[in-house]
């Protein structure tokens, strides 16, 4: 009797071992029916005015892409893109944008990129084994236009420097301190023009003061010189006048000197 009763205790200790070790096992086992990928991204892009701007959806392989759908939300409309692994496509949008292909990637190509082309792409490019979506904030960039001339406003003289057109704002700065102002507007079709006013000290000299401009789009900053803005007009007028003159001394020396020949 007493050893059936440590046989049936060695029996018990045994089949806890084989149970435990079976159980440890099933834990490293990597469970291969998983759901199908899916991926969710928002991001940002911008591109140069008048650039041939290319946005690409997903970087899986063509082989791999069962379908790619845009659905592009602009100012002004609306407009869908889309094509499927067995070679159908439709666009809507008529305005040259289209899908292209690469070496082995779908992109979607905009070309002469313009304010009208800005807004939020939203693409969904299901392949085998997953599906990603994007939305996409597609803005533009562009150059300011600069200039700067000098006004006499009564007694004193004002500097005027003006970034025309630019996106984003430009930064516009004085290689002299003194009372200045800046103000911004904020054309409809998105461009920005920043312009800024310098009261310039009576001690200046005029050779030492310059406009410094500031763009996201320029390597290094521009600086313009401000004159006055009539003085090449005020240059020309004169000249003209000096011809104008000569030509009728001319006339009336002439004149004088036949009505003499003919006393």
């Amino acid at each position: 009797m007493h050893k059936l009763w440590i046989y049936a205790v060695i029996f018990f200790l045994s089949e806890e071992w084989f149970l435990t070790q079976g159980t440890t096992k099933s834990n490293v086992i990597v469970n291969t029916t998983t759901s199908p990928l899916k991926v969710y991204d928002n991001r940002k892009e911008a591109f140069n005015l008048g650039s041939d701007a290319r946005l690409i959806c997903s970087n899986k392989t063509l082989t791999k892409a069962v379908f790619v759908i845009w659905n592009i939300e602009l100012k002004h409309k609306t407009c869908k893109i889309s094509f499927n692994h067995e070679g159908q496509s439709s666009n809507s949008c008529n305005d040259g944008k289209s899908l292209q292909n690469s070496t082995d990637q779908s992109f979607l190509h905009i070309p002469n990129f313009s304010v009208n082309d800005v807004g939020v792409y939203k693409c969904e490019s299901t392949y085998t084994g997953g599906n990603e979506n994007y939305n996409i904030r597609v803005g533009v960039t562009a150059p300011p236009v600069v200039s700067a001339w000098l006004e006499q406003r009564g007694n004193k003289m004002v500097a005027v420097c003006r970034a025309e057109r630019g996106i984003p704002a430009a930064n516009i700065s004085w290689s002299v301190t003194g009372n200045q102002s800046v103000t911004q507007q904020n054309n409809p079709d998105g461009f920005i023009t920043v312009e800024s006013q310098l009261e310039v000290p009576e001690d200046t000299d005029h050779a030492n003061l310059a406009c410094i401009v500031r763009h996201e789009l320029w390597e290094w900053e521009r600086t313009e010189t401000p004159k006055f803005r009539g003085a090449n007009s005020l240059m020309m007028g004169m000249r003209i006048a000096a011809v104008f003159i000569v030509i009728i001394l001319g006339l009336l020396i002439f004149a004088l000197r036949k009505w003499r020949c003919q006393q």
